[in-house]
């Protein structure tokens, strides 16, 4: 299974999906994708079996997919303070891999009937979905 992670800025939400997505499912293969290289970076430290960071790499990255993770953002041009370009955003719209995304208000997208919650939740939320996903 091909688990692509998508963060941006500092690769803090990314980093922590990585390291409990490798902690729960030795098996899955995760690429890391940042949209700057502080953020791959992060996330190869976390445990991400591949990483890149930019454009280019979101949009071929998120052709053969199985699992698309990241903040909510990564479906939202010029999002994460403009780190999203709208190539990127498109890319991992019009893919058909399975979308987990973190909501995160920070992008000014509120996401209705959707509780605050402790970024740390909803990280152990998604991964329950990818994990849950490999099992099918």
């Amino acid at each position: 299974m091909k688990v692509l992670v998508i963060d941006g800025q500092g690769g803090k939400m990314g980093a922590m999906i990585v390291k409990k997505i490798k902690d729960e499912m030795k098996e899955a293969v995760v690429y890391a994708v940042g949209t700057n290289s502080t953020a791959t970076a992060a996330m190869m430290r976390s445990g991400a079996d591949f990483g890149a960071t930019g454009e280019n790499p979101v949009v071929i990255n998120s052709h053969d997919a199985d699992l698309i993770v990241g903040p909510v953002g990564i479906i939202t041009a010029n999002a994460i303070l403009g780190e999203v370009t709208p190539k990127m955003a498109e890319a991992v719209g019009a893919s058909y891999a399975k979308k987990v995304l973190i909501p995160v208000n920070s992008c000014n997208i509120y996401i209705a009937g959707v509780a605050e919650k402790p970024l740390s939740t909803y990280i152990n939320e998604a991964v329950a979905v990818v994990v849950a996903e490999e099992k099918k």
